[in-house]
């Protein structure tokens, strides 16, 4: 009986004694959590906000043929290359007033105009380099409908685009932006939007002790545009105007460019009209017809050479249908004339093989929507040199794109 108790009295001591180590050691986490939580505050952690990274890439795989068709003469051969594009970015959305993005591509250090990459050369690694680089600053205070944006960014995004008649695709401009009217991602939003830019096209730019004097050797570009996204009743539209004056371009290097233009003695203040107008044929198959009509305001009386009968370029196209979804299907066609001194190499360079103005002829192509993140698409290009009846070039491209 005596051991009995003396047992009972030992488990309530050792009860208790595991109760107070416990609490004991509840109270000390407590104390350390405490005193993180208090240090953070301190240190103003207590506003950090989630960064939402917003990861984007994609995958283009092509087959692309070439050839040049001169009247009367035979033995000509295509050139075929199988090309990839590949490129990924991260946008992260660091808070309501502060976003950036940052994105490596495939491409050449010698072509302004493509991200693509030739297999070529016996299975070498590829070279990556960098696309995007930017910060977007929207202030809370305008509603978020200002973006202040430096860096380096896709044309896109940074600009007001409805075509690829003055910009090609490719480009990714360098400098700073001021945006009304188009979200974080660089899309118009319904009503009036605008862009302002100056942009960096080359620093330190020829021997300066052989300019003119007060004559800076740095060219730039300075751009503003101005357009207006409505609906009426089922049919929606956008209309816009844009000005671009390149700064001291005629002492721009051109060995950047293939093939090389020759800009001595020319200006390019280019003026731009552009629009779109669409609708649904049905209620998974939209249309749309946009136009661009772009001329170069300068003249020869200031720029010898210049040939003010050549200044002038457009570009007309229809699309049917948008492949945004699995089983759907997209078909479109443009016609494009671009004079001698209407445009720069920055205009698209897929066209004429290389050639980017004194040009006309026609596009057309299309693209299905095969799985999840999957499309195919063809393109046809058919041009030749204004003036020249004697050859036409034609280009053949299969692509492969995914998209994730």
């Amino acid at each position: 009986m005596v051991l009995c108790v003396a047992h009972e009295d030992m488990r309530k001591e050792f009860r208790n004694f595991t109760e107070h180590i416990t609490q004991t050691n509840s109270i000390f986490v407590m104390r350390k959590v405490a005193l993180i939580v208090g240090l953070a505050a301190s240190l103003g952690f207590n506003n950090a906000q989630a960064v939402d990274w917003n990861w984007k890439g994609d995958i283009r795989e092509r087959y692309q043929s070439e050839l040049t068709d001169t009247h009367g003469v035979t033995g000509e051969h295509s050139r075929d290359r199988y090309r990839t594009r590949v490129r990924l970015g991260v946008y992260p959305w660091i808070n309501e007033e502060l976003s950036a993005g940052v994105q490596l591509s495939t491409g050449s250090s010698s072509e302004t105009t493509s991200r693509n990459e030739t297999f070529d050369d016996q299975f070498l690694p590829d070279a990556i380099y960098l696309n995007e680089a930017f910060i977007d600053y929207h202030p809370t205070a305008l509603n978020g409908n200002v973006n202040i944006i430096l860096g380096k960014r896709a044309v896109a995004s940074s600009l007001i685009v409805v075509n690829d008649l003055v910009w090609d695709s490719d480009l990714t401009f360098e400098g700073a932006t001021v945006q009304y009217g188009k979200d974080a991602d660089g899309k118009e939003k319904d009503g009036l939007s605008a862009v302002a830019g100056y942009y960096m096209l080359n620093e330190n730019q020829g021997d300066k002790n052989s300019l003119p004097a007060g004559r800076e050797a740095d060219a730039y570009l300075v751009v503003g545009q101005v357009a207006y996204k409505g609906e009426v009743t089922d049919i929606s539209y956008q209309l816009g105007a844009a000005y671009y004056d390149y700064v001291n371009y005629d002492y721009q290097v051109a060995s950047t460019y293939k093939p090389a233009p020759n800009y001595t003695g020319k200006d390019f203040n280019i003026v731009e009209f552009f629009g779109s107008v669409g609708g649904q044929l049905t209620d998974t198959l939209p249309w749309k017809v946009s136009g661009q009509y772009a001329f170069n305001t300068a003249k020869h009386a200031d720029w010898i050479n210049i040939d003010d009968s050549k200044r002038d370029s457009y570009l007309v196209e229809l699309k049917i249908g948008d492949a945004k979804q699995v089983g759907q299907w997209s078909l479109y066609g443009d016609y494009v004339r671009i004079e001698q001194d209407a445009l720069t190499v920055l205009t698209d360079s897929d066209r004429n093989r290389g050639t980017a103005t004194n040009l006309e002829g026609f596009k057309i192509g299309g693209v299905y929507h095969l799985v999840q993140n999957m499309t195919l698409g063809v393109n046809y290009f058919n041009f030749k040199t204004i003036g020249d009846n004697t050859a036409t070039s034609h280009i053949f491209m299969a692509d492969v794109v995914v998209k994730f």
